[in-house]
């Protein structure tokens, strides 16, 4: 399972409490925390434990022991090719998330941990969106092939909606809106980084709104474009500098989504 914002997980009234508490923590930025709510004891809390650890790493650049402690003990409980396939999804997450960030290179690792999930998840299943929105991601920012990623991003944006996965379109939605932006394509990009920070509004996913407020500034005009920023340093800020590279696209003001899943 794609622990994103489907319904059962914490984002809709009526969702199991333990999952409510969770999904407030992780929206907040307190990743350890929501983890340590999760008893290890079934592969499905396992492979959501180690999904709150790889997300950390990727938005604070730290807790790499922590997510490999829990990856490994989510693949040793992994019994299903479904169970298995999400394992290697965050395998692979982990490794591009270390490659980003420059800790190691680890994108030959990132690859094909995704190629095993591939193989492992079947097409159509829910989980199939979200690995082909991380294939974009290492498409685009690992391999530099903006085609790649546009696929890989349109075919994770159909599942996604299919699915109902809301905070995972908003990503695709932020992502496709950076492709657009770099090919000038202003109005679309617009509408994209919109939409994205819509979402995440309505999910209330602190950590993801203050990346998408900066991306739309990139395609506003004066004065909503430094209001926009106003906004989004103040919540960077409130959250203690998360996700991290935001510090240094609020500095340069580069126009995109930002270099990774945020």
């Amino acid at each position: 399972m794609a622990y994103t914002a489907m319904s059962g997980t914490g984002t809709t009234a009526g969702d199991d409490p333990l999952q409510t508490a969770v999904w407030r923590l992780r929206s907040r930025a307190c990743w350890a925390d929501a983890a340590a709510l999760l008893q290890a004891q079934t592969a499905e809390a396992s492979l959501q434990r180690a999904t709150l650890l790889v997300e950390r790493c990727l938005y604070t650049e730290q807790g790499w022991e922590d997510a490999e402690d829990a990856l490994r003990t989510a693949e040793a409980q992994a019994h299903s090719d479904e169970e298995r396939g999400a394992a290697a999804c965050e395998r692979g997450q982990l490794a591009y998330a270390a490659t980003l960030h420059g800790v190691r290179d680890r994108a030959d690792e990132a690859r094909a941990a995704l190629g095993r999930a591939a193989a492992l998840i079947a097409p159509g299943a829910p989980g199939r969106a979200l690995l082909d929105f991380r294939r974009g991601l290492i498409a685009e920012n690992l391999a530099h092939s903006p085609q790649a990623a546009l696929a890989a991003y349109r075919r994770a944006h159909a599942n996604a909606s299919a699915y109902g996965d809301a905070l995972l379109l908003s990503f695709t939605w932020r992502h496709l809106a950076g492709l657009a932006l770099r090919e000038g394509e202003v109005a679309e990009a617009r509408h994209g980084f919109a939409e994205s920070l819509r979402i995440r509004e309505e999910l209330g996913y602190l950590v993801g709104t203050a990346p998408a407020l900066a991306s739309l500034a990139d395609t506003e005009t004066e004065p909503e474009a430094s209001r926009l920023r106003a906004e989004a340093g103040r919540l960077f800020r409130l959250l203690g500098g998360v996700p991290t590279w935001l510090a240094r696209q609020l500095v340069s003001v580069k126009p995109g989504a930002g270099p990774d899943a945020a």
